[in-house]
């Protein structure tokens, strides 16, 4: 999760494209990128608190999903290391302000 100036949505979204091509060599089985469309702030806390999002900025939730830990994990440096990151250049975002992590599916359903 992270916040973007609204102006950079596309060089967000060209970004996101970009990254998709080396973590699905990489063993990455989906990747889903969501724009804010209706975030509501918080009384206690909320998405804008959490990226320290500033006026101007919209907040984007995304993830990419891996067969196993394993596999996402072996991919982390791979992924470092390899020579198409660096072509990414100035990012579209504070990546400071970046919130990402793991997660293990507790429930998934899918029609």
């Amino acid at each position: 999760m992270l916040a973007v100036p609204e102006g950079n949505k596309e060089a967000y979204r060209e970004t996101a494209e970009k990254f998709w091509d080396i973590v699905k060599d990489f063993g990455a089985t989906a990747q889903v990128e969501c724009w804010e469309a209706d975030v509501k702030d918080g009384h206690t806390t909320d998405f804008r608190r959490a990226t320290k999002a500033e006026d101007g900025e919209k907040i984007v939730f995304s993830w990419v999903t891996w067969p196993d830990k394993a596999t996402a994990d072996e991919s982390h440096e791979k992924m470092m290391s390899d020579p198409r990151m660096e072509a990414f250049g100035e990012m579209p975002f504070d990546g400071k302000r970046m919130i990402y992590g793991s997660f293990e599916p507790l429930v998934w359903k899918e029609t």
